[in-house]
């Protein structure tokens, strides 16, 4: 594959997520970038989050809401889905990384990746139902 040539427009998008931890819609991303670039297009974002999804320089969750949404870190991590507001958070869960070491006993194959979500109640929401 080619090397891609350079755009101000990519850049930004991909420091946009890597600003964010609440793994924003590409409406959000484009909103966020247009006082930077007023003449920026949904279509340019569109494109630019695929381009960059496709490259493996950013996630897309498919989250089962018809809505991707998208995420600048690329290290295996986990999320969880707040079934009541809809927050999207990173969750830190030991135990599930050992798949990924070379050394594990229980897999012989190799992992490339993999889809984990949990969902329920975050903090916040279960805090205003306890009130």
């Amino acid at each position: 594959m080619a090397a891609l040539k350079y755009s101000r427009q990519r850049e930004a998008i991909k420091e946009f997520l890597m600003k964010r931890k609440d793994h924003p819609t590409a409406d959000v991303i484009y909103l966020g970038l247009l006082d930077k670039f007023p003449n920026l297009s949904l279509g340019t974002v569109y494109r630019n989050l695929t381009l960059l999804s496709d490259t493996g320089e950013i996630n897309r969750l498919r989250l089962g809401d018809g809505v991707d949404h998208f995420d600048g870190n690329t290290m295996p991590h986990y999320h969880f889905i707040c079934e009541k507001c809809g927050r999207i958070m990173d969750m830190e869960v030991e135990g599930l990384d050992s798949f990924f070491d070379s050394t594990n006993s229980h897999f012989h194959g190799k992992i490339k990746g993999h889809v984990t979500y949990f969902y329920g109640e975050c903090p916040d929401c279960l805090k205003d139902s306890c009130s």
